[in-house]
């Protein structure tokens, strides 16, 4: 019997494959994020064999050195930008991930929501119900471009920039360009799509900007004053991959300035702070970082995160290895 370690309360899902495979399991208690020193408290309280930690879980050498005999960190995340590669290969330890169907689509539709309520101003035109300004229709009233037959521009064209593309084409007849490192001849088939060389092409003639990057490196600030800048007055920018790929004090200005539209954020540069005076911006919608927040992709997160234990614990390559 193995000691599994889950460091915050998911679909219960993930505890039962494990327990039927007759290991044992802890779930943290804490309504919350672990702080690093609750969580190293936590990994010493017992041999763990395994860590299913979050993506709100730093995974650094000190974390992994409290738990000495865990073989496997299971990231409950696609993105591993909270996981320490070269802390890990030093230590022999495995990481992996919860690359999902299901998940391409919920991020792609919380995009595609984002989208339309920014540009439609649809929290705009809800707080403007309940304020009690209504007095009766009018002909100028929250006036907007359609949707159908803009330009969508996906910055990533990954799992998930590639269906909200297809949301994009399919449901909105929207012209797509991307940027992405690698061309990808049979989605511009399907879709008619455009490789941009740039992003700086893309930020130019885009209606709407998707940004769908995983944060490393070079991504980290991509979005900085001067991209930012290359917007169209008119574009609605948005971002559901992770928050430091955008300057939030820069895109805080040019939404204050009236320089772009609107954009609509899951996620934060400083999560979960904002920058000041973001909140207060009517132009921008604001959700929690709950583009992935379904049943189907949050289920199926735990199963796959089950599934790289159990394999390592049975000696196999977990399927979702990220080193």
């Amino acid at each position: 019997m193995k000691k599994i370690y889950i460091t915050r309360q998911i679909p219960d899902l993930a505890a039962k494959m494990l327990q039927e495979k007759g290991h044992e399991v802890d779930v943290s208690q804490k309504d919350g994020v672990l702080t690093r020193e609750e969580l190293i408290a936590a990994l010493k309280a017992k041999p763990y064999d395994a860590v299913l930690c979050l993506l709100t879980d730093k995974i650094v050498g000190a974390v992994m050195d409290a738990a000495p005999t865990a073989k496997i960190f299971a990231n409950y995340a696609v993105g591993f930008d909270n996981l320490n590669l070269v802390d890990a290969k030093q230590r022999g330890v495995l990481f992996t991930n919860t690359p999902c169907v299901s998940m391409s689509n919920s991020v792609a539709e919380h995009a595609l929501a984002l989208m339309v309520s920014v540009g439609r101003r649809i929290v705009e035109a809800d707080q403007f119900v309940r304020d009690g300004q209504f007095v009766g229709w009018a002909p100028m009233l929250f006036v907007t471009p359609d949707l159908v037959g803009r330009t969508l521009g996906i910055i990533g064209l990954g799992r998930i920039g590639s269906r909200l593309a297809y949301h994009g084409a399919r449901g909105f007849e929207m012209k797509v360009i991307y940027y992405d490192v690698v061309s990808n001849e049979k989605f511009e088939q399907e879709f008619g799509a455009v490789r941009k060389a740039t992003i700086e092409e893309v930020l130019r003639e885009s209606d709407y900007v998707s940004l769908n990057v995983p944060l490393n490196d070079s991504t980290r600030g991509m979005m900085n004053r001067e991209r930012l800048a290359l917007l169209k007055p008119s574009a609605v920018l948005v971002n559901t991959s992770r928050g430091p790929v955008i300057d939030e004090a820069a895109l805080v200005e040019v939404l204050k300035e009236k320089k772009i539209a609107g954009a609509g954020l899951d996620v934060f540069e400083h999560e979960p702070a904002l920058a000041p005076g973001l909140a207060e911006l009517p132009n921008v919608v604001l959700t929690p970082h709950i583009a992935s927040a379904t049943w189907e992709t949050r289920n199926e997160m735990a199963k796959i995160a089950a599934e790289n234990i159990i394999a390592v614990m049975t000696g196999q390559t977990p399927p979702n290895l990220i080193q």
